[in-house]
This record gives structure tokens, C-alpha cells and sequence, in this order.
């Protein structure tokens, strides 16, 4: 049995997707915080088989949700404050997201103007569709 002890201030990125959690990692950019960061990976789930969990002791402000949530809006955050669980953070996919993913579009105004930010827009929120603002070239899975 592994223990993996409890932080005091923080947050607990719950029901990650088996294997998804260094991808959040860095796409949460948790390498350039002065942080404790615990990964869990492939932990047994009743609910989900598997799952990953990240236990990150530091201000929940340092954490861009729009990026979590764009990655996968069904983690459950868990705030924790005084090595409690003081609320948990509902995700929803975000209107719009900055510089998380790149358009591939050859002919898109990103892949001439270096300095453009890439930013995508949601289209399809059933669908979980994000097209690029500039060219309306639509997002495919395989990048997250």
C-alpha cells in the first residue's frame, strides 16, 4: 500500500484520466512553481478503473482552471486549507483558451506572425469543439 501523506495548503486534482497527469503537469506549468507536487499514477478507482491524482501544496490562484478544465473538465478540484477539504471547484469547459494549443492550419496567421497568441474558441460545447479564432480551423483531440 502506498501513503502518500496529506498537504495543508493546496489543492488535490482528483479523477484524472489514467495517465493524463504529466500531461497537466505541464500544461499546468508546475515545474516553474515553488511547490510540493505529489503524482499518482494508475490508482485503483471504484468509479473510473484507473485514475491519476496531483496533490499540489501551494495557492489555488497559481492554477490557470481554464487549462484544466480545456484538458478535462470532469478532474475534481479539492481545496484544502489546514490539511482539510474546504470546498470543491466545479469545472466547465472554457469560452475560450490562450496559448494552450497551436493551430496546425499551414495558411493560419499564427504560422507567419510568431509573436500572435493562438487562441481557439468554443464552438461545440456538446460536442467539446474548439475552433482558432483567426481561421476557424477546428481542434482535433490528439494534441491534448
Amino acid at each position: 500500500m502506498l501513503n502518500v501523506g496529506k498537504i495543508e495548503e493546496g489543492f488535490v486534482l482528483d479523477h484524472i484520466k489514467a495517465g493524463k497527469s504529466l500531461s497537466l503537469y505541464e500544461h499546468l506549468q508546475l515545474d516553474k512553481l515553488d511547490c510540493t507536487v505529489a503524482i499518482i499514477k494508475n490508482a485503483r478507482s471504484n468509479k473510473m478503473g484507473k485514475k491519476d491524482i496531483l496533490k499540489v501544496e501551494c495557492d489555488l490562484n497559481q492554477l490557470n482552471l481554464d487549462v484544466l478544465a480545456f484538458i478535462d473538465h470532469n478532474i475534481t478540484v479539492n481545496v484544502i486549507k489546514n490539511g482539510e477539504i474546504v470546498s470543491k471547484e466545479e469545472l466547465s469547459l472554457p469560452k475560450q483558451i490562450k496559448n494552450v494549443i497551436k493551430c496546425r492550419n499551414p495558411r493560419c496567421i499564427t504560422s507567419i506572425e510568431q509573436g500572435l497568441p493562438h487562441i481557439f474558441i468554443l464552438a461545440d460545447e456538446e460536442k467539446e469543439v474548439y475552433r482558432c479564432k483567426y481561421c476557424e480551423e477546428k481542434y482535433t483531440e490528439s494534441a491534448k
